[in-house]
């Protein structure tokens, strides 16, 4: 298998120049959990596996210059277009327009056409050793995925403008405690059962799977606090040297998700301004997406991966897992686009309906600026090349660019209007 060449992609984040959230319990404790309605039973939907690429790993990601500055490029996140890549979802690649810089491109999430049928179990100390998985699987990450954080590139901060918004709101929810875990994403591919082909950390709304409703999701308990039962999910990080223990492990051995699901040592789900004007509340059950779930094989123009060590986040790589010294923990920070129509609570593509600021932090005409969504996870894991990987669809070999998260607000009108508050007059809330 051909091994890539790895490129570093300094992606801007929105600004907030803040202070710590003052209480420490908003990094990790979680709320004591509302009496929840029970989940759905993901029932008997048609499979939503992704076809695969086949073959060994694709050409290396496109260089940052073909990116709109700040913005995203057509292209979706898990599994919408097809641009060459084979039957990867339900679009083609290129249907949508850069728009202005901004970047509202066309493509979805986690949507892929037939259903995984390995069984097969892990296999010793975390190797692929080729029983129950399914065609398409390809291997990785491979040694060079891993360098030392020290060689990432700086991350490139907007400063705020006079009428910038700069405080903050912290939503305390834990770090999934209670082990809510399963291969769906009903953003992307509702009412479908293993619709991600990869398995999900939840934290806040305790019935978040496929079959995922507005409804459903207003009437179930939640692990933050102060009542937000908005939904936070992203793809688990294994340690590869050690046996899957899950529930799930089975399914997991046939997508190519080998290791012990390790939860985050502490998860940080912050609301934060804008680097250029005020915020405005969201609507409620808005969707939202970051990243490209099929980064590895569509490029990097909607990646936003950010890989970094606890201590030195002034330095990320997109492409690449760092290699933490000491201590310090492996760390993704994953942001979220806050740039909001004004109309809609989702797209067909789940991304066009919420765009990225440019880079200057400021949103582009025809949207308004909504608190920006930051999720910061820790993880204690082992400080060596191929130790531990995040989850992926089966052809993606684990490739870090692939790194992606959702999110739909479910907060009471109440308590976003107090997170609208705090983040224009320049407080730091949870």
């Amino acid at each position: 298998m051909r091994k890539k060449k790895g490129i570093a992609v300094v992606v801007p984040a929105a600004l907030l120049v803040a202070a710590s959230v003052a209480q420490p319990a908003a990094w990790a404790a979680p709320a004591e959990p509302l009496a929840a309605a029970a989940p759905g039973d993901p029932g008997d939907g048609q499979g939503n596996g992704d076809a695969g690429t086949g073959g060994g790993r694709p050409p290396g990601p496109q260089a940052p210059g073909q990116q709109a500055p700040g913005g995203q490029a057509p292209g979706g996140q898990d599994g919408q277009e097809q641009g060459g890549q084979g039957q990867d979802g339900q679009g083609q690649d290129g249907q949508g327009q850069n728009q202005g810089g901004q970047g509202q491109q066309q493509g979805g999430q986690d949507q892929g056409q037939g259903q995984n049928q390995g069984q097969g179990q892990n296999q010793g100390q975390g190797q692929n050793q080729g029983q129950g998985q399914q065609q398409g699987v390809v291997p990785g990450p491979n040694a060079d995925d891993f360098v030392p954080i020290a060689q990432a590139p700086r991350r490139a901060q907007p400063r705020a403008g006079r009428n910038g918004s700069r405080g903050t709101f912290v939503s305390r929810c834990g770090t999934n405690q209670n082990n809510h875990h399963n291969p769906d994403n009903f953003i992307v591919a509702p009412g479908v059962q293993n619709g991600a082909q990869h398995t999900h950390d939840y934290v806040g709304n305790l019935s978040t799977d496929g079959q995922s409703t507005d409804e459903s999701l207003a009437a179930a308990g939640t692990t933050c606090a102060r009542g937000d039962k908005s939904t936070y999910f992203w793809p688990v990080m294994r340690d590869r040297a050690q046996q899957d223990d899950s529930p799930t492990a089975a399914q997991s051995t046939a997508d190519g998700n080998l290791g012990r699901i390790v939860r985050p040592a502490q998860a940080r789900m912050e609301f934060r301004g804008n680097a250029r004007s005020r915020v405005v509340a969201m609507p409620r059950f808005l969707r939202i997406i970051t990243g490209d779930a099929k980064a590895g094989t569509n490029g990097t123009a909607n990646a936003r991966a950010l890989w970094t060590c606890s201590g030195q986040e002034n330095r990320a790589f997109t492409d690449k897992y760092p290699l933490c010294p000491g201590d310090s923990q492996v760390t993704r920070i994953l942001e979220f686009p806050s740039c909001w129509d004004g109309q809609n609570t989702d797209s067909a593509n789940h991304r066009t309906h919420v765009v990225f600021p440019d880079q200057a932090g400021a949103c582009p005409p025809g949207t308004r600026a909504i608190p920006q969504l930051r999720m910061t996870l820790r993880y204690d894991l082992p400080n060596r090349a191929e130790a531990f990987a995040v989850d992926s669809f089966p052809e993606q070999a684990h490739d870090p660019v692939t790194d992606h998260a959702d999110f739909a607000n479910v907060m009471p009108d109440n308590l976003m209007r107090t997170v609208v508050n705090c983040i224009n007059s320049g407080r730091n809330c949870s």
